[in-house]
């Protein structure tokens, strides 16, 4: 969603209070695409502050459809995200300039929710998500989920760098 600012900024001492809904229907993240389970609306606040300077705070919850790192069984990933953002819409300041330029969910005087949330969620998104601590992932050789029932695979994983030595053993029992 699109918010302009130019009737905010116009104002002196201006406070806006928005619902804003997030259109965006998937989180896109690495090549890789999350549904969401819970999308409330954006609750914003945005204050004319004087000076050509806009203050924006909001919050909203989410909760995203993720998968456990190690069985890929579906997991439910709750986020309460807050923003609390000061723009400086000076034109004779390069500084402040290059930093609105930084501020990829500014386009022009429109501010643009989904971006912003969007980069929000991105840095509070997990590097990796177990379903437990426990839990015991699945089998390289078989696929079996090895949470639910085990199975007699050889699972030993060998040191690719100590193939050579392994060699010379070898040579020597045949011996």
């Amino acid at each position: 969603m699109l918010i302009s600012l130019s009737e905010i900024m116009n104002t002196k001492n201006k406070v806006e209070h928005i619902l804003a809904p997030l259109d965006m229907e998937k989180f896109i993240y690495n090549g890789d695409s999350y549904e969401f389970a819970r999308k409330d609306p954006v609750d914003l606040t945005i204050t004319n502050l004087g000076n050509r300077e806009v203050s924006i705070e909001g919050s909203v919850k989410l909760t995203l459809i993720l998968f456990c790192g190690r069985c890929l069984k579906e997991l439910e990933y709750p986020m309460d995200i807050t923003v609390n953002k000061k723009l400086d819409f000076k034109d004779a300041d390069t500084e402040a300039s290059e930093k609105l330029d930084e501020a990829n969910y500014i386009n022009g005087y429109n501010l643009d929710v989904d971006i912003m949330i969007k980069d929000e969620i991105i840095i509070g998104f997990p590097m990796r998500l177990l379903c437990s601590q426990e839990c015991k992932g699945i089998c390289m050789t078989c696929g079996n989920d090895l949470n639910e029932k085990t199975c007699d695979c050889d699972n030993t994983v060998l040191d690719p760098r100590m193939s050579v030595i392994r060699d010379i053993f070898k040579n020597f029992k045949e011996v």
